[in-house]
């Protein structure tokens, strides 16, 4: 039930607008270092981006593996708001770092559940073969999508998941 409210609140967070690239921050010497600050691609070429509060960002992303390990849910939703709001993330950045994230850590458990038999390689063939195409058209169709459109698709994901997460406790699935 906490976990639905979260939801909830991470879709009203997702709507609340704001600039994607703040002017007045400075920017933290661990991402110079890093080389974090980037750019990604537009209509109109590339949009350079910066990236901010990465001590408070990575503390989220511990929380959410945490609770990924913890109650076998995906935290994809709170990593991409996590970049969102916080690291001040453009939102095309923040959702397609989470689905790279989500992919190499389902690359790096695949083999271990594989081994282990939790997987039936026929079932994940079937299925992959439906994702692989919708994600190469997904991101296709993600460089001319208008943000604001982008921000109402993940927060009615958010609030379908919440809802899901209430009608599962109260059948107790």
């Amino acid at each position: 039930m906490v976990l639905a409210l979260v939801l909830l609140y991470s879709a009203y967070l997702s709507q609340q607008p704001r600039l994607e690239q703040p002017e007045d921050q400075l920017s933290d010497p661990w991402i110079t270092h890093l080389k974090l600050n980037s750019t990604y691609p537009t209509p109109d070429g590339l949009m350079p981006y910066n990236v901010y509060s990465l001590p408070v960002g990575f503390c989220l992303m511990v929380v959410a593996g945490v609770f990924s390990g913890l109650l076998g849910i995906g935290s994809g939703a709170f990593k991409v708001l996590a970049m969102d709001q916080i690291m001040l993330l453009p939102f095309k950045v923040s959702t397609t770092t989470s689905n790279f994230m989500i992919g190499v850590t389902a690359a790096a458990s695949a083999g271990v559940y594989l081994a282990r038999g939790y997987i039936d390689p026929r079932l994940s063939m079937s299925v992959m073969l439906g994702v692989l195409p919708g994600a190469f058209l997904g991101a296709r169709i993600l460089v001319g999508t208008k943000t604001d459109v982008l921000r109402i698709i993940f927060s009615l994901v958010l609030v379908a998941m919440a809802f899901k997460m209430v009608y599962n406790s109260l059948v107790g699935v």
